[in-house]
């Protein structure tokens, strides 16, 4: 038997979330230095959202409200997927580079998706 969830650091969507959101802090080392206040700073706050809202969804009573603030994570998911297309395409990173972060991108949205539906599931249920 897995071991009861007591923080929201035991979720894999946070663990998961946080990886990433380390690896895109690495990656954005190298952006050029005018992107600093630009693509740099926006990429580095929608994924620091990810795991943030992951956190306070996880503090909140309510399936509901749960829901909400995971909702808002793969919003922040969905935004970072975009701004690395940009990256990609303007030549910030190349494709190796761009291939391994979307797919840690897409490991993180399975697992919000699934907090997501587990949460619908047990709300229907009661």
């Amino acid at each position: 038997m897995a071991d009861k969830i007591q923080s929201f650091t035991d979720l894999n969507a946070w663990q998961k979330g946080h990886t990433l959101a380390i690896n895109v802090y690495k990656l954005t080392r190298d952006f050029p230095k005018d992107e600093l206040f630009s693509l740099t700073s926006q990429l580095r706050r929608a994924v620091v959202s990810i795991t943030s809202n992951i956190a306070e969804g996880f503090s909140r009573g309510f399936p509901k409200e749960k829901i909400q603030f995971y909702t808002i994570a793969l919003g922040s998911l969905t935004e970072v997927q975009n701004q690395l297309l940009i990256a990609r395409d303007i030549g910030y990173i190349n494709k190796d580079q761009f291939q391994k972060i979307a797919e840690e991108t897409v490991v993180v949205s399975k697992l919000i998706n699934g907090l997501i539906k587990s949460l619908r599931i047990r709300t229907l249920n009661t």
